[in-house]
């Protein structure tokens, strides 16, 4: 039996990545699921009753350490981010494991500095730790992924459609976005797990859909909510010189420069490699968003 060891699994899409899991019950697989707490991890065994838990943190070296060599895994599914990514597998690589599922983001291809100097650095860190150790690893690239309140992308501007009827936007919002639900982001993950001879070596993108203007999905978000919006342009320059203003009267401390650049930065990606090795099929903007337009709204009824 091939042993797992997963982080991230109490996020939007491990969460969902968990219920594929448990709905399987593959027994060619032994999960150990890191969780940040018991209570969390009680909630892991509600959905999938024989995982095994522990309890810990992704940044703390001594504790990854002392459970990868204590414990011999085979395998690292890591979905808590690239973020957290060198010291797992750091803890990985002492602990003998062969092969690495690592889930990042497309934000290394930003030509923006800090959204993709940072995760670049650290892919280029990984594979000069992993080189001549005979380590293979898949690296998995998710888009702006949605799926419930608690995202910072897509719940961002729900709230924000709901509440402005004059709504601003930069440069007429005018660019192409390929936001990916968590939900087939969880069947992804999983499905990458179990077609390892085909996915081992490989990156894959995991985009939603198909593309969307971000001025489409304010309206795909404003029908469903039932809302109207007038929706009034912003040029860039304008927004660019505001946020380089409340930098400088903040000394520093709110820096929206460099998300007021993101915002007129085209982010689509091909997913086709994905389709074709494990069957990767997401669904569009338009029919993803409604679980999450329904917990907003009944959060709403309920306030």
């Amino acid at each position: 039996m091939e042993k797992v060891f997963v982080t991230g699994i109490t996020g939007k899409s491990g969460m969902c990545c968990l219920r594929e899991i448990a709905k399987d019950d593959n027994r060619e697989y032994d999960f150990t699921f890191l969780v940040r707490s018991e209570e969390k991890g009680q909630r892991v065994k509600k959905c999938f009753p024989r995982a095994n838990t522990v309890v810990g943190d992704c940044n703390d070296k001594e504790f990854l350490q002392r459970t990868f060599s204590a414990n011999k895994y085979d395998t690292l599914l890591h979905i808590a981010g690239v973020m957290r990514s060198l010291p797992v597998v750091e803890a990985a690589i002492m602990g003998g494991v062969k092969y690495m599922i690592l889930v990042h983001t497309t934000g290394i291809y930003s030509k923006y500095k800090a959204a993709g100097e940072g995760y670049r650095n650290i892919e280029a860190e990984i594979d000069s730790m992993i080189n001549g150790k005979g380590i293979d690893k898949t690296i998995l690239r998710p888009t702006m992924i949605y799926g419930d309140l608690n995202d910072r992308n897509v719940s961002v501007f729900m709230k924000m459609v709901y509440k402005l009827r004059l709504f601003p936007v930069v440069n007429h919002a005018n660019y192409e976005l390929q936001p990916v639900w968590c939900g087939d982001l969880g069947k992804a993950y999983y499905l990458v797990l179990t077609h390892s001879s085909i996915t081992r070596g490989k990156d894959y993108n995991l985009s939603g859909g198909r593309p969307i203007l971000l001025i489409d999905m304010f309206r795909v978000m404003a029908d469903k909510l039932g809302v109207r919006n007038h929706f009034f342009n912003v040029p860039f320059v304008v927004a660019y010189s505001g946020a380089w203003l409340l930098y400088l009267c903040t000394l520093g401390k709110v820096d929206f420069r460099e998300r007021v650049q993101r915002l007129v930065e085209p982010r689509t990606f091909s997913y086709e490699e994905a389709k074709n090795d494990f069957g990767y099929n997401p669904l569009p903007f338009e029919e993803g968003i409604n679980d999450e337009i329904s917990e907003f709204l009944s959060k709403i009824k309920h306030e």
